[in-house]
């Protein structure tokens, strides 16, 4: 996977693509207000609205929406519901009078006096939902509809490196209109990312990419998704029954993983430091996806991107689009900040390390106090790191280095820099400072799968031993490289 300045690179790229999307436009619709007591006519709150709304495109609107955020030029094919001849209903005029803000043309656009425009309606307090009413008709499309919404998007495909189809389930890719669509995209050369609905694949057969998340990806496969590897196995299901290249499938807080047809697995970690509203972070990854890949940018890359893009938007409320400069950003700011980011205290340490665990991922643990870091130190967690799938190191703080009787000046370093030192080894996932003498207490909370030290060691004096050997750990007597340590180092210094 690419480094950052490389992602960034691919970003700037954006303006490149050409993207068409087809699927179920919605209109999302905000109504903010605030509560201050109860209903005496029912237990429900009551919402005092004020002035403040707002409508935004939703379902592929807000894919086409991300999709122009993003700098891409982008196609869209839908169909919205008409109050009469030539006239769209309500809120279908909304939809249009946004697609026009958005630059975005609306040539292709449909009318069907037989539906109605899908509107979503958020009912906020005080920024939280505490209510949502749809008003929809999810029907299959009529005959000549249909007819016409496939060759509008036949046509259009010849602009297009890649085509999204976004099923929200509202009836424009029912009836087998989405699998006509990919048949005749891939007969065009053109690169097909489905965000699926619905638990019945077959309509999807052949797409190159699939992005469910964790819920659909169960619905469809008929597998348990409840640890990284039963995720992989049901991904590898559904490209396996349905001819599919790949399947990107969005866990939420635990990120994402990349299957592909060939066997490929991979897991991005999730970016978003704080959640406010995850509505339409999944059009972000399909227009994410769609932006990288149509400029030319490897699967895993474009998954790398998506995934930072969705750390974006669920820290904003409402269908919510991610900037090429936001993505950027938040590139930049991932670089700087990923050493700073793995020094954490215990608490906030044992929540990370249980959801590794639910990755059935193994924890390692070591510590030590690492003043002046030299090749010895490197070489140690180099073995522990290769013991294990995530390596905690406890750090002894400044006042507990004193404590060893190290030595006048000792530690050289505090423990801040030390820490981020250690943290921006690539070996060490995780830092925790601890206080004590020993690491007997941490060693207890974490109660890792390995326990490292140095062969300096002999068994018995190894803190926290006997406890990982009695749970069915393992205690593990790494090589020391010859002639370095701190000490020695610090002598040399002085001379």
């Amino acid at each position: 996977m690419s480094e950052w300045p490389e992602l960034a690179s691919l970003v700037e790229a954006f303006g490149g693509a050409r993207v068409l999307c087809v699927g179920d436009v919605i209109l999302d619709h905000f109504r903010h207000g605030t509560v201050e007591r109860i209903s005496p006519e029912a237990p429900v709150p009551v919402l005092k609205l004020g002035v403040e709304e707002n409508a935004q495109l939703g379902g592929a609107g807000n894919v086409v929406g991300n999709l122009v955020s993003l700098g891409v030029r982008a196609q869209f094919v839908t169909v919205i519901g008409a109050a009469g001849a030539g006239d769209a209903d309500h809120a279908g005029k909304e939809i249009l009078r946004l697609l026009d803000k958005h630059e975005i043309g609306i040539g292709e656009i449909l009318l069907d006096r037989g539906r109605r425009t899908s509107t979503k309606t958020r009912y906020f307090a005080s920024g939280q939902q505490i209510l949502r009413t749809d008003h929809e008709t999810p029907l299959p499309l009529a005959n000549k509809i249909r007819r016409q919404l496939i060759d509008k998007a036949n046509a259009a495909m010849a602009d297009c490196a890649v085509v999204v189809l976004s099923d929200y389930g509202k009836g424009v890719l029912d009836d087998g209109v989405a699998l006509e669509l990919i048949e005749a995209a891939r007969k065009q050369g053109k690169y097909v990312i489905v965000d699926p609905k619905d638990t019945d694949y077959r309509r999807y057969g052949g797409a190159n990419l699939l992005t469910p998340n964790r819920k659909e990806l169960a619905d469809a496969s008929r597998l348990p998704v409840d640890t990284e590897k039963r995720v992989a196995a049901a991904a590898r299901k559904l490209i396996g029954d349905h001819g599919l290249g790949a399947v990107l499938a969005t866990l939420g807080r635990d990120g994402m993983t990349l299957v592909t047809a060939e066997g490929e697995v991979s897991h991005l970690t999730a970016q978003a430091r704080e959640v406010f509203d995850v509505s339409g972070a999944g059009d972000t990854v399909a227009a994410t996806l769609a932006a990288a890949l149509g400029t030319g940018s490897a699967l895993k890359d474009a998954a790398e991107l998506a995934n930072v893009a969705a750390g974006i938007v669920v820290g904003k409320v409402g269908t919510a689009a991610a900037s090429a400069a936001d993505v950027i950003n938040a590139l930049h700011h991932r670089d700087i900040s990923s050493a700073e980011a793995k020094v954490m205290a215990l608490q906030q340490a044992l929540e990370t390390i249980d959801r590794w665990r639910r990755r059935e991922f193994k924890v390692g643990f070591t510590n030590g106090c690492f003043d002046l870091l030299h090749p010895g130190h490197v070489s140690l967690l180099a073995q522990a790191k290769t013991a294990c799938d995530r390596l905690v190191v406890g750090l002894n703080s400044d006042a507990s280095v004193r404590r060893l009787g190290k030595g006048d000046g000792r530690p050289v370093q505090a423990e801040a820099a030390r820490a981020t030192v250690l943290a921006s080894l690539a070996t060490v996932d995780l830092v925790v400072i601890f206080t004590d003498d020993t690491p007997a207490e941490m060693i207890e909370a974490i109660r890792p799968d390995v326990l490292v030290k140095g062969a300096d060691y002999e068994l018995p004096r190894v803190v926290g031993a006997d406890l990982v050997r009695g749970y069915g750990g393992k205690v593990l007597l790494a090589d020391l490289e010859p002639d370095h340590s701190t000490t020695a180092t610090i002598k040399r210094m002085a001379k």
